[in-house]
C-alpha cells in the first residue's frame, strides 16, 4: 500500500482525537477486481472494477458516526472526520440508551492469503479466463444425455484487497488477500415432457486461479450437469409423510447458515436488522438453551486456510478464532462486533466485517458449518425402511426470524431398506429450525466434510460478504415430507 494512504490514516486518527471522539477507526481498503461472463458459449463481459479509499468511524457522546472518502487528500480526509464525529455528536444526543464499545485486546499484526506466483488475479491475462471458461462451457454444451440444455451462465470473479485498519486505542492490521469465485447456472429441459431444473454452482476460495485445478473444475461441472440432465429424465415422484432423510454437505451449509449463522448475529437479535433483513428467534436470555440434539455442533471460523471467508483479525481489529454457535446442540455463542458484545456485556467475537471502505463494520458470518460427527457414510443409511437421501437443493426459504424454513431438493433418492434406490423430483423438507437441528441423530466424519461458497447479503446500503458452508453428511429422523 503507498505510504500516502498509510498516512492519512494516522492522520485521521490525530485529528479525530483532537475533536473529542472517544474511539475512531480509520480504514484503507484498495480493492481489484476482475469479472469475466459467458453466456451460451458467448463472452458478454469482461471488466475491472477499482476501489480506492478510506472509511472514518467514530464514537462520540454515546453515538456513532461514519464517513468515507476515495479523493486520497488531507482535505477530504479531514471533512471526512469532522462530518463523522458530528454525526456522532448529533445521534448521541438523541439515544436513551448510549452506544458503548466491548473493550478488547490491541492487536499491531500483518496477514496475508495470496494465490500462486504467477496465478494470482491480476497476473494472469483476462482472455485466459474466458478462455478458461470457454472450455467449461464446451464440454457441457457437447454433453450427450437424455435432456436438452437450453442454458448456460459462467462468471468468474478474482480479487486482491488491501486492508490497513488503525484505530486510537493502538490497533494497527495489515492484510492482503486474493480471493476466486466461480458462479454458475445450467438449466436441463426433459424433451418429452418439457419438465426442467436448473442448477447453481458456487465455488470459492482464498487464492488464485490454482483453484480451479484444486477444484478439478472441468471434471466437476460435467457430473453435475451429466446428473442434472438424469434428474429431469429419471427422477420419480418422492415418497410423502413422515419418513427419515440423510442430507448432504450442500444442504447442510444453507441449513447451517440460514437457520443458524443469521440468527445468532448480535445486531440482529438485538432488533437492528428488523426493517431490512428481520429478527431472531433467538434472544440473549436463551444462550446456555438446548436449540438441538447433541449431534449438532455448528461452528463459523474465519480462521480456515483457504476458504473464502477468511480473515485473521476483523474490521475492528479484534483477533478471531472459531465461534461454537451451537455445541452440542446448546446455544453457546453469538456473532459479535464491539458494540452488540457491549449491549449483551459480553467480548466480540471478532464478527466485524465490512465490504468496502465505504460501509460500517457490522456482524457477519464467515465460514459456517456443522460439525463432522463418528459415522461413516454407509452407516448413515443402514436402518432406515423408508427415506430421502438430498444431496444438495435447488430452493430454499425461511421466514424473518429463522424459525420456520423450507428446502426443497434437486439431486436426491429414496431409500430403502438401507439402500439408496432411484432419482425422485423434488422432496421438500418444511420445518421449524429447533425441530430441524433436534431430529439430528447421526453426523458423518471429517473425512466427508465439504464446502461451498456464497455471496451472503445484508445491511443498507447492502454488502455482500465472502462465505463458506457445508459439513459431513447427516440424518434427520421422522421429517414430514409434503
Amino acid at each position: 500500500m503507498p505510504s500516502s494512504s498509510y498516512d492519512l490514516a494516522e492522520k485521521a486518527i490525530e485529528e479525530g482525537e483532537k475533536l473529542g471522539a472517544q474511539y475512531i477507526e480509520a480504514r484503507y481498503v484498495n480493492s481489484l477486481m476482475n469479472t469475466s461472463i459467458l453466456k451460451n458459449g458467448v463472452p458478454e463481459l469482461g471488466a475491472i472494477a477499482r476501489s480506492n479509499g478510506i472509511g472514518i468511524r467514530v464514537l462520540k457522546d454515546g453515538g456513532v458516526g461514519f464517513a468515507s472518502f476515495n479523493e486520497m487528500t488531507k482535505e477530504e480526509m479531514s471533512i471526512a472526520v469532522a462530518f463523522a464525529t458530528k454525526m456522532a455528536e448529533a445521534t448521541g444526543k438523541r439515544r436513551s440508551k448510549k452506544i458503548v464499545f466491548s473493550d478488547e485486546k490491541v492487536h499491531e499484526v500483518k496477514f496475508e492469503a495470496l494465490g500462486e506466483s504467477g496465478k494470482r488475479p491480476f497476473e494472469v491475462d483476462p482472455e485466459a479466463k474466458i478462455k478458461r471458461l470457454m472450455g467449461i462451457d464446451k464440454l457441457i454444451a457437447e454433453l450427450k444425455t437424455n435432456a436438452v440444455i437450453p442454458f448456460r451462465f459462467f462468471q468468474m470473479l478474482d480479487e486482491t484487497e488491501k486492508k490497513y485498519i488503525i484505530t486510537n486505542e493502538g490497533a494497527k492490521i495489515e492484510s492482503e488477500i486474493d480471493r476466486l469465485q466461480l458462479f454458475g447456472i445450467v438449466v436441463a429441459v426433459n424433451p418429452t415432457t418439457g419438465s426442467k431444473e436448473q442448477m447453481m454452482i458456487q465455488k470459492g476460495k482464498t487464492g488464485g486461479l490454482e483453484s480451479l485445478d484444486y477444484w478439478k473444475i472441468e471434471d466437476f461441472v460435467t457430473k453435475e450437469a451429466t446428473k442434472l440432465s438424469k434428474i429431469v429424465t429419471e427422477s420419480k415422484d418422492a415418497p410423502t409423510g413422515i419418513i427419515d432423510y440423510v442430507v448432504g454437505p450442500n444442504v447442510i451449509g444453507i441449513m447451517c447458515h440460514e437457520n443458524t449463522g443469521h440468527p445468532t448475529e448480535g445486531d440482529r437479535i438485538l432488533g437492528r436488522e428488523g426493517a431490512q433483513a428481520g429478527e431472531s428467534y433467538l434472544k440473549k436470555d436463551m444462550i446456555g438453551q438446548q436449540i438441538g440434539s447433541e449431534h449438532v455442533t455448528i461452528i463459523d471460523d474465519p480462521t480456515l486456510e483457504g476458504s473464502y471467508g477468511y480473515y485473521l483479525y476483523d474490521d475492528e481489529g479484534v483477533k478471531a478464532g472459531p465461534r461454537y454457535l451451537h455445541n452440542k446442540g446448546v446455544f453457546e455463542e453469538m456473532l459479535h462486533n464491539r458494540e452488540s458484545a457491549a449491549w449483551m456485556g459480553t467480548n466480540s467475537t471478532a464478527a466485524a466485517r465490512a465490504i468496502g471502505f465505504n460501509r460500517e463494520p457490522i456482524p457477519r458470518m464467515a465460514n459456517t458449518y456443522l460439525a463432522p460427527g463418528t459415522f461413516e457414510y454407509e452407516e448413515l443409511f443402514e436402518d432406515i425402511k423408508l427415506g430421502v437421501f438430498m444431496n444438495n437443493f435447488t430452493e430454499w426459504n425461511i421466514d424473518d426470524r429463522r424459525y420456520q424454513s423450507k428446502y426443497v431438493g434437486l439431486e436426491a433418492y429414496l431409500i430403502e431398506n438401507g439402500e439408496i434406490k432411484h432419482m425422485v423430483r423434488r422432496p421438500v423438507i418444511e420445518t421449524t429450525t429447533p425441530k430441524l437441528w433436534g431430529s439430528v441423530d447421526a453426523v458423518a466424519k471429517e473425512k466427508y466434510l465439504e464446502f461451498d461458497a456464497a455471496t451472503c447479503g445484508k445491511g443498507d446500503p447492502m454488502q455482500g460478504a465472502p462465505v463458506y458452508h457445508g459439513g459431513s453428511f447427516m440424518r434427520i429422523r421422522n421429517v414430514e415430507v409434503r
